[in-house]
């Protein structure tokens, strides 16, 4: 018998790894098996898919997305990690503004001022640095024409370090946003926590599932109105629709499930515009 063999996880178990550790082992291997499964940015298809992921006979579900496809032709899924919303919305903005370029002027000035507003907050530079040179990196790609494409903007978002980073940029942003307008903000949060401790446990931390209060400040902080459909057992055969901020022209529109936030698409036929490519 190979004396080592006592050693080796048997199905992602080892028994000599101490509870959290056994924990943390079994998240990484349910993370591994979604990741297999599952882009980070999926490929654009009709919205009517959806209505195969639920029975036929369920009505509640099946009238809404009917509705929805009154005003939707496409979406686009995302993988379902906790960073949906921020990977969600920073894929359709930034598809966005493969055809506006001055949006996309704008909003390069935004990023590199919201470099200095984090540093001012008492974020440390050196990782604010690597984060923003990876976002900022990505805009100029898109500026000069080497991102040009919806398929060649997913490919980017699908590489997990850099999708990754820039979704952490969009966490910082939002923090920083929240911390900025502590005294309007703190009205919103439950319990005894402040602004910061809010931001550092639920804000910051990659895989933490967003809120109304991600949602009004990100888009307060960049500037960019969106759309959110509510697709839920609700009363009524028609999705719950909020922009933000509210009254705004929304330039993305997302879809939210329980827990989860894909993209979509405007029907161009229907609405005489398509929000992104």
């Amino acid at each position: 018998m190979d004396p080592s063999s006592k050693d080796r996880p048997k199905d992602g178990w080892n028994p000599d790894l101490n509870q959290d550790e056994a924990i943390i082992a079994q998240e990484r291997l349910i993370e591994k098996e979604i990741a297999e499964k599952i882009c980070l940015i999926g490929a654009k298809c009709d919205l009517m898919r959806l209505s195969s992921e639920y029975p036929d006979d369920d009505n509640a579900f099946q009238e809404k997305i009917k509705d929805l496809r009154k005003r939707y032709q496409w979406m686009r899924k995302t993988r379902p990690d906790g960073n949906c919303f921020f990977r969600a919305f920073t894929f359709a903005y930034f598809e966005s503004l493969l055809q506006d370029e001055p949006e996309l002027t704008r909003f390069i000035t935004v990023a590199e001022k919201s470099k200095e507003e984090l540093i001012s907050l008492g974020f440390p530079n050196f990782t604010i640095e690597d984060f923003h040179e990876c976002f900022y990196g990505v805009l100029n790609r898109i500026k000069s024409g080497e991102i040009s494409t919806s398929e060649q903007l997913q490919a980017v978002f699908n590489d997990q370090g850099i999708s990754d980073y820039l979704v952490v940029f969009m966490r910082l942003v939002t923090s920083g946003h929240l911390r900025s307008n502590e005294e309007f903000f703190s009205n919103f949060i439950e319990g005894e926590k402040t602004v910061k401790e809010f931001c550092s446990h639920e804000v910051e931390p990659m895989y933490k599932e967003s809120d109304h209060i991600h949602i009004i400040a990100l888009t307060a902080a960049t500037k960019v109105p969106v759309c959110i459909n509510y697709l839920d057992r609700g009363q009524g055969g028609k999705v719950t629709v909020h922009n933000f901020p509210e009254g705004s022209s929304p330039r993305i529109h997302l879809l939210y499930r329980p827990g989860h936030y894909d993209i979509l698409y405007l029907d161009s036929i229907q609405n005489g515009a398509v929000n992104n490519v």
